[in-house]
């Protein structure tokens, strides 16, 4: 996982280039696009080689050979039906991670001037982290572009037959699981980034940074953001990760604390009700708790907290970097 967290710190400050681009999703799909034109020609092949056969005299020879083909091309129809699925998954996914390294790369206007920079941004500060290569297992070999599955068996039409369409549908699928592998890591770094909106419906309350204390009327400094809603409001995670504290905290009242990691964490606070434990491993806006009013608090509203080392930081910063959504 530390590899993983390593690519978090590159993913905050947005100096990571996902390594399944356009080009390489396109590979894949024009090469399952050519994989059902082979199947289909394939089909129809051995359908004309059958014919052929049938006034040869040898109707038992043929009748076995007839159903051998059959049975190859549904081999091949099922090889083609497990692989568009996996292109339209990897599709979708690529897109996300494509759509947020944009928004990491768009410049943001500067944040309220009521927000005090007590401690770095979000995005600097988890730059700031190691990011030195890790141990992982040997691999080496000469850099070349990839081959196109096509390229297997560049001749069709009459020569081609179910074993060298079954071939390319096998290119395919090796193309498709090394796509995977590449986007899995970006996607669980995309995963355990704290940006999500952690209560559907709220409205943002008292902001990070230096304010008048509700309690004392004095100059004090606010580390989270006040998100105000209704008593009973589902809490989400703004991230996956791990649980490291549930239950009452001074100044929090019940409070729910979550490891990202890669230095990353986020606070809940006030809750009404917790449903999640230590040692609970979460996915990104999963339950955990409800609003509420407990600890030090005015009324209901969940005090949220974006943590880069222990340090609060602003969490507008990362709430900007992820679409508003929808709820009924």
């Amino acid at each position: 996982m530390s590899s993983v967290f390593h690519a978090g710190s590159r993913l905050a400050s947005g100096s990571v280039s996902f390594v399944t681009r356009r080009t390489a999703l396109a590979l894949a799909l024009s090469a399952a696009g050519g994989a059902a034109v082979l199947a289909l020609a394939a089909g129809f092949v051995i359908g004309s080689h059958w014919s052929a056969r049938t006034g040869s005299g040898d109707q038992a020879a043929v009748r076995v050979e007839h159903d051998y083909a059959i049975d190859q091309l549904g081999k091949l129809n099922a090889s083609v039906a497990q692989i568009e699925p996996r292109i339209a998954r990897l599709t979708a996914q690529v897109g996300d991670l494509r759509d947020f390294e944009a928004r990491l790369n768009t410049p943001r206007p500067a944040l309220r001037a009521s927000v005090a920079p007590a401690t770095p941004g979000a995005a600097s500060a988890a730059s700031e982290t190691d990011t030195s290569a890790t141990d992982s297992e040997g691999e080496g070999g000469p850099s070349l572009p990839p081959r196109r599955c096509s390229d297997l068996a560049p001749s069709l039409g009459r020569h081609a037959d179910a074993g060298r369409t079954g071939q390319q549908l096998d290119c395919i699928a090796a193309t498709l699981s090394a796509l995977e592998r590449q986007t899995a890591d970006h996607a669980v770094v995309y995963a355990a980034f704290p940006g999500r909106m952690p209560a559907d419906g709220a409205r943002f309350g008292s902001p990070f940074g230096n304010r008048t204390d509700p309690f004392t009327h004095r100059l004090s400094f606010h580390p989270g953001l006040d998100l105000v809603a209704r008593t009973g409001t589902p809490i989400l995670a703004a991230a996956g990760g791990r649980v490291v504290f549930a239950g009452e905290k001074s100044g929090y009242g019940d409070a729910v604390e979550i490891d990202h990691g890669n230095g990353l964490m986020t606070r809940y606070g006030h809750a009404a009700r917790i449903v999640v434990h230590v040692g609970d491993l979460v996915l990104p806006r999963q339950y955990i708790a409800d609003v509420g009013s407990t600890g030090r608090s005015t009324g209901p509203h969940l005090h949220f907290e974006v943590l880069v080392n222990g340090a609060p930081v602003n969490p507008l910063a990362y709430l900007a970097l992820f679409p508003p959504t929808p709820h009924g």
